[in-house]
């Protein structure tokens, strides 16, 4: 009998069966449900998502050409365990996309967007007081979203959440580490304002900083936690 938390529900989730049991299994990657290393059993996965073995294949083929898992020949098939090196390519490029977003709208940002961003920095507060860990992390990628789509180009956001796949499994252990919400929400608030501001230059300080807290997090973690990781 399975010790982990369940799957989310397919009615969850828009689009086709198989796409359905994609984002259900991805979210459960990326959310550490299924753990780095672990065994996903495809017979509990149909059973549980009340799904034949066909869309699960499927899903389960998208996942390996994006990293997330490994399908070993007469073995199984494995969540892929955290490399570094794919989490520094992932953040070098996710810096380089958000660094220009971000002076492109300091400039261009109008004050309903404004509102947009403070209403959420305020959603942020209130997730971090009440301790919601998982709907405070929704509602960091949902800034990060805003602010690329104020760009107007409608794939950078696709095209960052393509880059940022590995560290956004990966971040999903640091969140808990005391004092590190509080100071995500206060590198949140310096990007917000400086954008106030309309201060470009400030804009791109304050992301850089931002963004590379994470990958500073995560290297301690190569020692700690030797077995999410590859080579370690």
């Amino acid at each position: 009998m399975k010790s982990r938390p369940a799957l989310q529900p397919l009615d969850e989730f828009p689009g086709s069966l198989a796409q359905k049991v994609y984002m259900s299994l991805k979210q459960a990657i990326l959310s550490l449900t299924f753990r780095p290393g672990e065994i996903m059993q495809k017979s509990e996965i149909c059973e549980e998502l009340g799904v034949s073995r066909s869309p699960v294949a499927e899903a389960v083929a998208r996942l390996s050409a994006e990293g997330l898992v490994n399908v070993v020949p007469q073995a199984g098939t494995f969540v892929a365990r955290f490399s570094m090196d794919e989490i520094r390519e992932g953040a070098f490029l996710r810096e380089a996309l958000e660094l220009a977003a971000v002076e492109i709208v300091a400039q261009t940002i109008t004050d309903e967007q404004l509102v947009l961003l403070k209403r959420n920095l305020r959603v942020q507060e209130a997730l971090m007081q009440d301790g919601d860990i998982p709907g405070f992390y929704q509602m960091d990628a949902q800034m990060h979203e805003l602010i690329l789509s104020f760009t107007g180009y409608k794939r950078l956001a696709i095209l960052a959440d393509t880059a940022w796949v590995h560290v956004n499994r990966a971040r999903r252990l640091n969140l808990p580490t005391p004092g590190r919400i509080e100071a995500t929400l206060n590198e949140h608030r310096a990007i917000v304002a400086a954008l106030e501001a309309r201060d470009a230059q400030a804009a791109r300080e304050a992301t850089k900083h931002h963004l590379r807290q994470l990958v500073k997090l995560l290297e301690p973690l190569v020692d700690q936690r030797p077995e999410l990781f590859d080579n370690a």
